[in-house]
């Protein structure tokens, strides 16, 4: 009801077609902006906090919109500003919001929960812009916005009410520059999370075109706010109808298979909304679209979800909104100004081709493979604490050395297994890594990594995950003796 409210005002105060895409892009730019703070901050305070507070911004700036709109203030620029406001609470919440979902099922359930969430939401937004259409011709927006921050004060109610189970490991807690680049640094060096950004902020870019364009489509073939809302309501159902589906169709195919399915449904969305000239016609496409839309979001994050271990997934759902809602709010402006210089129907088929050609990216960026153990492997002994040699925790930067001995038919095995090995390091906490063999002693490899400091080194130790097993056994098979680990503190002149 909310962003109907938006849409349709920015409509009714005679703003351009700029202005109008700029309402997706006011609504989605936070995310960009505020994203990977708001992941940072999501795994390092109470989790359930945030989210509280979070809500308290967000129902104090629903309220300034509610009062500027009822006394006749507002302008499009105005608007535009409230409604970044609002999508700040928004986007600094999502990140904790997201990964509270595997403290509330089982891993097994994960991609069943997202689905179910995305039926919740989309059932919601099926019915909302109906709702806000009706509220709207007959009440005004304002009643609109006033029905939007009285829901805030339900999920209040809620999140307060819930007890959350916090679970820390013994490392020293992190602090929030050295967490923010632990995200980045992560993120950088797992493959299978870069894959599925790469196909997320492709897909959102091309179909950014739809959600920005949309009050624009309508009112050109209805002139009211009730087909708007009723287009809205068309894909929110066709999401709904899509999650539902998600399982079986998960069953019967792989989930290439399903991607592609999806696209296909929200390219022909795309491509009917720039031809066709009737309200009616266009919503079987729009159905079609909302559940192609559901099919891929709802895949794609249950993906992520799961690739994510605790310590890290606020950071690295946040990492995935950034470039979610990134891609919307460039896709959002670009597909803009295209509809203003070229017309509307050549920039949402420009669109359309745009979403269809991104299903040409499984051949070079497939999918991940998901099954993945990212229960903690802390299987390296713990080295001896430095406060006992009159350090701090947070001294370094800290060399860490691990001595090998390969025979020599096994050297071209263990190189190539051993910078797997190197991947996993940079991963989880290493600045830099090497491997070098002695050249007087052509059988002895040394791997070397630095790590910032010492804490940052003990919380390296919690980071390995179980599925980091077949890697260090691919080193471990290679080696004729070792692995010998040793550990170097930065040596200060004042030490």
């Amino acid at each position: 009801m909310q962003a109907v409210g938006a849409a349709w005002l920015m409509v009714s105060l005679g703003a351009t077609s700029v202005e109008i895409a700029l309402i997706q892009t006011a609504s989605t730019l936070p995310f960009f902006v505020l994203a990977l703070p708001a992941g940072v901050f999501g795994d390092l305070v109470d989790r359930r906090r945030l989210v509280l507070a979070t809500e308290v911004w967000m129902l104090a700036a629903a309220v300034a919109l509610v009062c500027v709109t009822a006394l006749g203030a507002m302008t499009p620029w105005l608007l535009l500003g409230l409604t970044f406001v609002l999508s700040a609470g928004d986007a600094f919440e999502a990140p904790s919001w997201r990964a509270l979902l595997p403290e509330l099922v089982d891993r097994e359930d994960i991609a069943a929960a997202s689905a179910l969430n995305g039926i919740e939401f989309n059932l919601a937004r099926a019915v909302g812009p109906a709702l806000g259409g009706l509220l709207i011709a007959s009440l005004g927006v304002t009643a609109a916005f006033t029905v939007n921050a009285l829901s805030f004060f339900g999920v209040i109610l809620v999140v307060a009410r819930w007890r959350r189970k916090v679970q820390r490991g013994t490392a020293p807690p992190e602090r929030l520059g050295g967490a923010t680049v632990a995200a980045l640094r992560y993120v950088r060096h797992s493959p299978a999370i870069r894959t599925l950004l790469l196909r997320t902020g492709s897909v959102m870019f091309f179909g950014s075109a739809l959600v920005a364009m949309l009050p624009v489509a309508a009112r050109r073939l209805s002139g009211s706010s009730l087909g708007y809302g009723a287009l809205l309501a068309a894909f929110g159902v066709g999401s709904v109808l899509g999650a539902s589906g998600l399982p079986r169709l998960r069953r019967r195919f792989s989930a290439e298979a399903v991607l592609a399915l999806a696209l296909a449904g929200l390219a022909a969305d795309l491509v009917a909304t720039s031809s066709l000239r009737s309200l009616p016609g266009l919503v079987p496409f729009m159905l079609l679209g909302g559940a192609g839309w559901m099919a891929f979001l709802s895949t794609t994050n249950a993906m992520v979800q799961r690739l994510a271990p605790a310590w890290v997934r606020a950071r690295v759902l946040a990492v995935s909104l950034l470039v979610f809602q990134g891609s919307l709010a460039l896709g959002s402006v670009v597909w803009g100004f295209s509809a203003e210089r070229a017309g509307l129907g050549l920039a949402l088929l420009l669109a359309g081709a745009g979403v269809a050609a991104t299903a040409l990216l499984r051949f070079v960026a497939p999918l991940p493979d998901v099954e993945v153990d990212l229960s903690t492997w802390n299987h390296w002994p713990v080295p001896a604490p430095v406060e006992e040699l009159g350090h701090d925790l947070e001294d370094g930067p800290v060399l860490v050395t691990v001595e090998y001995r390969v025979d020599p038919e096994q050297v071209t095995a263990f190189v190539e297994a051993v910078h797997g090995l190197g991947r996993l390091r940079r991963r989880d906490g290493a600045s830099r890594w090497g491997i070098y063999f002695d050249t007087d002693a052509p059988d002895r490899y040394i791997e070397t990594f630095i790590v910032s400091s010492w804490a940052e080194h003990l919380r390296q130790h919690e980071r390995a995950i179980a599925a980091d097993r077949l890697v260090e056994e691919a080193v471990r098979r290679q080696v004729r003796e070792g692995p010998v680990v040793r550990h170097y503190l930065y040596a200060d002149r004042g030490d």
